[in-house]
């Protein structure tokens, strides 16, 4: 796998080894094929961009995610970018009582999942890619991100 990581905001406390270790471990987890993608992580301004412009709307959202639409014959397959807005998971995280790092993880995977053709349109797709995205994480050693802190026993 080649992840490239670029951290615009210059305050992303998480280490680029890691964020590519999520990536790695999540892409390894579906296919065995060399990819290629590109994580970036966002402040707030260009998150409301992006989301604006290929989603249309007008807030930054947690993590998007851009399929490649190209094929090149040679070389590994280019799998597309992914853009992480640190503001918005640094207040959900503070908000869900997580760990940022947690969270982020989550994203990643999340993002990830996105990118190899998991959705969450609808409840089928939405549970099959929750699951993915739990075993994942757990391998990762994280717990499932979507049990609340009354389900969590604490």
């Amino acid at each position: 796998m080649i992840i490239e990581f670029d951290d615009s905001t210059e305050n992303c406390p998480i280490a680029s080894d890691q964020v590519i270790h999520w990536a790695k471990t999540t892409l390894s987890s579906e296919t065995d094929k060399v990819y290629e993608l590109a994580i970036r992580v966002v402040d707030a301004t260009e998150g409301r961009q992006l989301n604006a412009l290929f989603l249309g709307k007008k807030y930054p959202t947690n993590v998007l995610s851009f399929p490649a639409d190209i094929q090149i014959p040679e070389g590994p397959a280019i799998l597309g970018d992914i853009a992480i807005c640190l503001p918005v998971v640094k207040k959900e995280a503070n908000e869900q009582s997580k760990h940022f790092e947690q969270h982020f993880a989550h994203m990643v995977v999340h993002g990830c999942l996105h990118l190899m053709g998991y959705d969450h349109v609808n409840g089928n797709d939405a549970n099959e890619m929750e699951t993915k995205e739990i075993g994942i994480l757990l391998n990762l050693g994280y717990p499932n991100p979507y049990l609340s802190e009354e389900q969590k026993g604490t």
